[in-house]
């Protein structure tokens, strides 16, 4: 039994201090492949770093946070573009990418600018998308929608919608990403994972943020997945061997499996 944690930033300042030994952590967790998403340039020589350093258990994304669409913006996605194109490196996804709408709305018509832009990337080098969506779900989704491009694949990373946005999203061919919110009370997301199939759910951590039930409150990081794992078992009667062997397979196929 193996997990797959899909979307975790542990190579954030809050790991400095001890990042090998988290990462064992992970591994005696059975939490055995991590994936990376960038924020913007400021963070992909540390990622790529710790990429380079643990180069079979942590594998690299390529794009622009939406929080970090300012007016520098399009000098941003040219690296990104630089990045996807050189032939030396490997990219797992185009992400994190998206829409967001709670901290910030000034820069919003570039943040759309920026989502399609990427969403361009993704389709040009057959890569999968790793979708940012607070307080946007149904912008996202439109975009996605108002192009009817069926190469576009990927998952919602931190799937904050009700059960039709769910079904909206897996009718495009996007999967949905579920973290430790899962465990709080009152999120809605359990009646989102009780009527998704196992098929179309990813598990991730985001770490460091948003750590589940017991640690919230504290630094979340990849060797937590398996309560995320649990509590899927337990709303879906499933056993947790199958949710780690059925994310495992579905974080597989969409990033092609590191």
């Amino acid at each position: 039994m193996y997990f797959t944690d899909s979307h975790t930033h542990i190579y954030a300042e809050e790991f400095d201090n001890d990042l090998a030994p988290m990462i064992l952590r992970a591994q005696e967790n059975n939490v055995t492949k991590l994936f990376l998403p960038a924020i913007d340039s400021t963070c992909h020589s540390k990622m790529l770093q710790v990429t380079a350093a643990f180069p079979d258990v942590c594998f690299p994304m390529m794009g622009l946070h939406p929080t970090s669409v300012k007016e520098n913006y399009l000098d941003e996605l040219q690296i990104v573009a630089d990045y996807l194109a050189d032939p030396s490196m490997k990219f797992y996804a185009i992400g994190e990418v998206g829409i967001d709408l709670y901290w910030d709305k000034t820069h919003e018509k570039e943040q759309r600018i920026a989502f399609d832009m990427q969403l361009d990337l993704a389709v040009k080098y057959n890569l999968p998308v790793v979708i940012h969506t607070r307080n946007s779900m149904d912008v996202a989704l439109e975009m996605i929608e108002a192009r009817r491009d069926a190469n576009l694949r990927g998952v919602f990373h931190c799937f904050s919608g009700n059960v039709q946005q769910a079904v909206r999203t897996i009718k495009l061919g996007f999967m949905l990403g579920i973290g430790g919110v899962l465990t709080y009370k009152n999120s809605g997301l359990q009646a989102v994972v009780e009527h998704t199939p196992l098929e179309h759910l990813l598990l991730e951590t985001d770490a460091p943020y948003l750590p589940p039930v017991p640690h919230r409150g504290q630094r979340n990081e990849p060797a937590y997945i398996p309560i995320i794992a649990q509590k899927i078992a337990e709303i879906k009667g499933a056993s947790l061997e199958t949710v780690a062997e059925v994310t495992s397979g579905n974080a597989g196929r969409l990033f092609g499996g590191g």
